[in-house]
């Protein structure tokens, strides 16, 4: 990651959900569906009673927060350190590093087994291809009924993605990599098996589970 969209990301730390906020009550890129998107990872997770779990790219903790107030032990990566402050203050027990997910995923991580990882607006700073490969080191960490869970803008084809650029131009980020599904289940089919649901225009969720 550059060192100026760090900095970026920890001035937007205190105002961010806020932005969110403000995206998803107005149905817009890029945040349309988010709190669905939310709460639908959240009622996933919950099946499963005191599991341990990656957050990679936790933010502030929205929703590694609820998880962790429910019992769950929490671990997070994240490369911003205002947002890491903001979420410790929450989860003062959480194991939360400082790792930029660009460099795949820490050595502190890959010493361990989760029962889920989960993932919401953060792989979208991946190219494809770093996708690929960083996808393929956390289907590794899963156990053996484990889930990886991610929700992000992503859109079942690429024409779809086309058009929500064009229906969004002036605020569309050229520097951001969103999910095609049909690509990305065609990249990663060889190492896991993987659903998608559209929750709105420009947002859903992967749930992706290591082949049998």
């Amino acid at each position: 990651m550059e060192e100026y969209e760090l900095k970026g990301f920890d001035m937007w730390a205190d105002n961010y959900d806020q932005t969110v906020q403000v995206s998803e009550e107005t149905n817009s890129y890029p945040f349309a569906g988010y709190k669905e998107i939310l709460n639908q990872l959240y009622n996933e997770i919950m099946k499963r009673e005191l599991s341990v779990i990656l957050d990679i790219g936790f933010g502030t903790g929205i929703l590694a927060n609820k998880l962790y107030e429910n019992g769950h032990q929490i671990e997070g990566i994240d490369f911003s350190d205002r947002m890491i402050e903001i979420a410790s203050r929450k989860m003062p027990k959480a194991r939360l590093l400082n790792w930029d997910i660009s460099r795949g995923l820490p050595s502190e991580v890959k010493e361990k087994r989760y029962d889920s990882i989960v993932s919401t607006y953060a792989l979208h700073h991946l190219t494809d291809a770093e996708k690929k490969t960083f996808l393929e080191e956390a289907v590794a960490l899963l156990k053996v009924d484990g889930t990886l869970y991610i929700g992000d803008v992503a859109f079942q084809t690429r024409p779809k993605l086309k058009q929500c650029r064009l229906d969004h131009l002036p605020d569309w980020d050229e520097e951001e990599h969103y999910f095609v599904a049909d690509e990305l289940i065609n990249d990663i089919n060889f190492f896991a098996d993987v659903t998608f649901h559209q929750l709105s225009h420009c947002g859903g969720i992967f749930v992706i589970k290591k082949k049998n």
